[in-house]
């Protein structure tokens, strides 16, 4: 599973960073940014609770 943030869709909510803390952090606008484009397997569950709850669907596997 791989993940990216659309930064011009992230409205800064923490959903993701709080949820999946390994994968997601804060860029220097406090935008939203996935650490890695990887996720590792034992992660996948976090991340894809982030995605399906991200209010602005900033938020894309691939």
């Amino acid at each position: 599973m791989k993940v990216e943030v659309d930064k011009g869709a992230c409205i800064s909510c923490g959903l993701c960073v709080n949820s999946a803390g390994e994968v997601f952090s804060w860029d220097d606008n406090e935008k939203a940014k996935a650490i890695s484009g990887d996720v590792p397997s034992d992660l996948e569950a976090d991340v894809t609770a982030a995605v399906e709850g991200c209010p602005t669907d900033a938020i894309m596997e691939k």
